[in-house]
């Protein structure tokens, strides 16, 4: 592997573990609050007090799903990262379909609409994005090499 493709690989863990460390984080968030924290802690850009409500007890458990999802993508990019980092071919893959699937919904059905600031949510997805991306481009140049 050339300097070039193993410093892609490089990066591409740094963004993973940062992405992974983030969403890790905003799965606990998530899961130790109330069903109105937890939508404002998600939803950013709107205000929290438009979002305060007594839930039915079935949206806290949907929320709480949704923070469990956060936390096992946020280890298994974290996981995935460390292993691009040493170069394993099947990592990338996996890592790419966790951590850039989980963005693309979010991208599709949080940030399009506007309904979260760009630090953290859109920034993230530039981070998966560009680690998508590096880590891609080390795989199909070493598939044709």
């Amino acid at each position: 592997m050339t300097q070039a493709k193993s410093t892609a690989l490089k990066i591409a863990t740094v963004l993973w573990v940062i992405w992974g460390l983030v969403h890790a984080f905003a799965g606990i968030i998530v899961l130790t609050s109330d069903a109105s924290s937890g939508f404002a802690a998600i939803a950013d850009a709107i205000d929290a007090e438009a979002l305060k409500a007594e839930y039915h007890a079935a949206v806290g458990g949907i929320l709480n799903q949704h923070g469990w999802n956060l936390l096992w993508f946020g280890v298994a990019t974290i996981i995935g990262g460390l292993l691009i980092w040493r170069g394993n071919m099947t990592a990338i893959w996996v890592t790419g379909m966790v951590g850039g699937l989980a963005d693309l919904g979010y991208l599709l059905f949080v940030d399009f609409p506007g309904y979260v600031n760009f630090f953290p949510g859109t920034l993230m997805t530039f981070i998966s994005g560009s680690a998508v991306l590096l880590s891609f481009w080390v795989w199909l140049s070493n598939r044709n090499a």
